[in-house]
């Protein structure tokens, strides 16, 4: 995690997500906390609030989840640990919004009709912003970038298995910059 996590940083990327998706997760995130204080490190697919106390224990200076319930808003909020509460419908927006929340995750944003359903939602939720997630790639996310309601995108082509793998991480440095490039002027 920690060579990743400084490959990524050296192409720019200063916000990194770690999905509590495996075992090691909290360890990882405990590690680029702890070693990489420059380095904003956040844990994603937080589905409770064991998950959000366990991840701000880790170091986590934010979390990610992939729908929202007010029992995790309520639970992160009292932690003081920010979250980035995930949609997939109007009611969840809704709902979050009425609990405080303005930005948002998308997700799993391709699949949910992504560019058409974030232009369909800009007028009615003009108020929020997204995140999209979830099937974006190098190719997509400059046309998500370019939505006035979406402030950032979140894609895996950044650190490819392969790369990872066999530790190739000038390569992974070259994919942030690249990344870092992609958001159009406003």
């Amino acid at each position: 995690a920690l060579p990743l996590a400084r490959a990524l940083y050296a192409g720019g990327v200063q916000v990194l997500e770690i999905t509590l998706r495996t075992p090691v997760a909290l360890a990882a995130i405990a590690q680029i906390a702890r070693q990489l204080p420059e380095v904003v490190v956040g844990a994603g697919t937080v589905l409770s609030a064991g998950d959000a106390r366990r991840a701000r224990e880790a170091g986590a200076r934010f979390a990610v989840s992939p729908g929202y319930s007010r029992e995790l808003g309520q639970a992160c909020r009292a932690l003081g640990l920010p979250l980035l509460p995930g949609v997939a419908t109007a009611r969840e927006i809704m709902a979050a919004f009425a609990d405080g929340f303005q930005f948002f995750k998308l997700f799993p944003a391709e699949v949910l009709g992504g560019l058409a359903l974030l232009k369909a939602w800009a007028s009615p939720f003009r108020h929020v912003s997204f995140c999209p997630t979830g099937g974006i790639t190098e190719a997509t996310a400059p046309q998500y970038l370019a939505l006035p309601n979406v402030r950032c995108v979140g894609g895996s082509w950044l650190a490819p298995a392969q790369s990872v793998h066999t530790g190739d991480w000038a390569r992974i440095t070259q994919l942030a910059r690249e990344a870092q490039a992609l958001r159009p002027v406003r």
